[in-house]
């Protein structure tokens, strides 16, 4: 018997380093006194540095890797102290991550610093150069939950650059087009409204590998009823990240046992069956040069059933900051007006979150008069968009090489 995985074809093989790759770990300490690792891998004479970093997911061997150090650049993969946890990942607190990567390259000597963000990274990174723009009183000092965040008083080192890969519109926003508002009891996985099932025949489903078709009245109060399911999950997140302040406070003021217990037991959020994006069956809507299926596999209609998905398991103070789509503050389409450098998105024609509208409203939200918006054939894991034809992530990195050639240019870094 032949086993088909449903995640199959999804993710595109590194290619090999070049041959005089030199790579070397560094650990480093965040203003907070939290504890990063980052790879810095280098080739004769990089003077530009490209900085990857995604605040779930370990970029420490990222498909994009291989390309940029055959183009002559140094790359820099960072891990976040939330990498592989989205149970508690406050986007805030990867800020700080991030800028001990930052500060770390600056003192290292390079002649210029790219941020590089594919996928979440992009929202990110963006959300970091648009704070780091910011005069210190003006950062944040906090997150949505009320944690404090020292960010006014952290030093932002600002990027020379921004590059962009297939970039979704961040965390918060990408959930509340993938959640199942079907869902009328969140501690039942199975509970649905069959008004509102994205997989019921009744409502335009079709059983795959036949496209979907769905009314553009359903396609409304379907996208109408995911908002008001994030705002229930709101509700609930703000409830109990308020009663733990406010046992917090009191705990401060009196010192009592119960208190500091329950400033404590905020207990987890789960979230069930986050795979549900029309799109991902119904290639008529936002049209592109996508295959069926989601970013999770080629059965969307059974993987939204099973463990896998975005912000299944949250604390409500990290749902807040990451997860909402209306309090989550690493959205790309918010922070990209702050963005004040060079900036180059590349779209991926058969990307499943990356949309061609999407692409254009945020090239079009840059600020910076030197914005340049590409599009090549892809996946949007950079994969290649078909059999035979070659990786996105090597067009991709051609283009960039391109775009950073035309900007950067100095002598190779000295180490101090």
């Amino acid at each position: 018997m032949t086993t088909t995985s449903l995640g199959a074809g999804r993710h595109q093989a590194p290619a090999s380093l070049p041959e005089r790759t030199r790579t070397s770990a560094h650990q480093l300490t965040t203003h907070d006194g939290a504890t990063v690792h980052g790879l810095l891998r280098t080739v004769p004479g990089a003077a530009t540095v490209a900085f990857l970093m995604h605040p779930r997911q370990d970029f420490s061997h990222h498909v994009l890797v291989p390309e940029l150090l055959r183009h002559g650049f140094a790359v820099w993969t960072q891990g976040a102290r939330s990498t592989g946890n989205d149970l508690t990942l406050l986007h805030e607190q990867a800020l700080l991550d991030m800028a001990a990567g930052h500060v770390f390259l600056r003192r290292y000597g390079f002649g210029h610093v790219v941020a590089v963000g594919h996928s979440g990274g992009a929202a990110l990174a963006a959300f970091y150069l648009q704070q780091a723009a910011l005069p210190p009183a003006a950062r944040l000092d906090s997150t949505p939950g009320g944690k404090l965040v020292p960010l006014p008083e952290t030093e932002l080192p600002m990027a020379d650059g921004l590059i962009m890969m297939a970039p979704h519109p961040g965390q918060g926003a990408l959930l509340q087009r993938v959640i199942d508002p079907s869902v009328i009891d969140e501690t039942d996985p199975l509970s649905a409204d069959p008004e509102l099932d994205p997989y019921h025949p009744d409502n335009g489903f079709a059983a795959p590998p036949g496209s979907s078709s769905y009314p553009p009245e359903f396609v409304e109060r379907y996208r109408r009823a995911q908002r008001d399911r994030i705002a229930r999950i709101d509700a609930v997140a703000r409830e109990r990240v308020d009663t733990a302040n406010r046992a917090r406070r009191r705990y401060a003021a009196g010192k009592e046992a119960h208190d500091r217990r329950e400033a404590l037991a905020t207990g987890v959020i789960t979230v069930h069956r986050t795979d549900a994006d029309l799109r991902a069956v119904d290639l008529g809507l936002d049209p592109n040069d996508r295959p069926y299926g989601s970013l999770f596999g080629r059965r969307p209609d059974l993987t939204n059933y099973g463990i896998t998905g975005f912000g299944r398991l949250t604390t409500p103070e990290a749902w807040l900051s990451t997860w909402s789509a209306n309090t989550a503050r690493a959205d790309l389409a918010a922070c990209a007006p702050g963005v004040t450098v060079p900036s180059l998105l590349i779209e991926l024609t058969g990307d499943q979150a990356c949309f061609p509208a999407d692409a254009k409203r945020f090239a079009e939200l840059l600020p910076h008069p030197d914005v340049t918006h590409l599009r090549v054939p892809g996946r949007h894991f950079g994969a290649p968009l078909r059999d035979g034809m070659p990786s996105g992530a090597t067009l991709a990195g051609d283009e960039m090489a391109h775009w950073a050639a035309e900007r950067f240019e100095g002598t190779a870094p000295v180490p101090r």
